[in-house]
């Protein structure tokens, strides 16, 4: 393992994390918060840059890559560290989702020597990581960043399919039988809810299942008049037990009277929670004094984009995910430093085990 050049103190850490919640960075607006992470990289003595796609990048010892993303959804949380019986929260849009577990490897990858990388675009279409995968040779391991908890470890992500549905029918009198436009788009989603529906759907965890949501839709008679038109954007949530080209196969498989343009995939990913990485986590989680949870998440991450490099993998990051995207997101800072202490016990011991 490389060695780390400057030390980063409790002060310095926690500053970090509240500069960078404090400097908004929604999708496609991260340059800002990508530069405070150079600036702390450099100013701890180590190399780091932007890219072409505006991803940090801090190479290092790449036995271990811990990497997050810098993006977050818009919403504007007033910034403050409030204390309450002892203890301090941070609150701000960001805390949780992602740049609590983005500061956090930050510091870790400082203080150890390992890789890091910060990508952009998580939020929309994980077109940092996707660069990231395209221009870089596969890491010895991946830790990802996402909330799971400081003693929680992700091992799984559904899957993503997105299409938009469009049908035409003529235009006439509502009075007469037979479907318009809007009838068939409604039948059809019915018919594929119904056909990717597992039996005992109701017993089954939502992460084993299929879930469908249509995200938006509108409908009506043409701008000539002369037709009806509907159109719907669709969303398939795929387990890990099935492909996205499975769900695809049977959402065309109901079409009658309309088109679907699927336009959007992100392959399911399940890691072995048996791992040498999964298994570091759960020492350093015992050592830092809890009791290691293993989790799976119903949505999708950037874990999903790395699994092509076919190496160990895990999610990780201090904060409750259920505050992802809410209005009151925060985060206990005693949390966020207790998760830089198994980041850095897992890089010194993966780093150790590769050299």
């Amino acid at each position: 393992m490389s060695e780390a050049v400057a030390g980063v103190s409790d002060e310095q850490a926690r500053g970090l994390l509240v500069d960078l919640v404090g400097t908004p960075s929604p999708s496609g607006e991260e340059r800002a918060c990508a530069d405070l992470l150079v600036s702390f990289f450099e100013t701890h003595g180590r190399e780091a840059w932007l890219d072409e796609v505006g991803n940090v990048r801090a190479p290092a010892d790449d036995s271990l890559l811990l990497t997050s993303h810098v993006d977050t959804v818009p919403g504007d949380i007033p910034v403050r560290v409030e204390e309450t019986d002892g203890v301090e929260t941070l609150w701000g849009r960001g805390s949780v989702d992602a740049t609590g577990p983005l500061a956090a490897m930050a510091v870790a990858a400082v203080e150890t020597g390992v890789s890091f990388a910060g990508v952009v675009g998580e939020e929309t279409d994980s077109r940092g990581a996707r660069h990231l995968v395209e221009t870089r040779d596969p890491p010895g391991a991946v830790v990802n960043g996402e909330p799971s908890g400081w003693d929680g470890i992700t091992l799984g992500y559904r899957g993503l399919l997105a299409g938009t549905y469009v049908a035409t029918s003529e235009s006439g009198h509502t009075s007469r039988p037979g479907n318009n436009a809007i009838e068939d788009a409604i039948e059809w989603w019915n018919r594929v809810g119904e056909a990717v529906a597992a039996d005992g759907d109701e017993w089954t965890p939502v992460f084993e299942r299929v879930t469908t949501k249509p995200t938006a839709i509108q409908g009506g008679i043409s701008d000539d008049g002369l037709s009806v038109e509907a159109t719907m954007e669709v969303q398939f949530r795929v387990p890990p037990s099935l492909t996205t080209d499975e769900v695809r196969e049977a959402a065309d498989g109901e079409l009658d009277g309309g088109t679907v343009r699927w336009h959007d995939e992100v392959v399911p990913v399940m890691t072995n929670p048996r791992s040498s990485l999964a298994s570091a986590f759960r020492g350093a989680i015992r050592k830092a004094g809890g009791d290691p949870r293993l989790l799976r998440k119903t949505g999708t991450s950037d874990m999903n984009v790395y699994q092509t490099w076919e190496c160990p993998m895990v999610t990780y990051g201090p904060g409750n995910s259920d505050l992802d995207h809410a209005p009151d997101e925060h985060l206990s800072l005693v949390e966020y430093d207790d998760s830089i202490d198994v980041l850095e016990a897992v890089a010194e011991r993966v780093a150790g085990d590769d050299g």
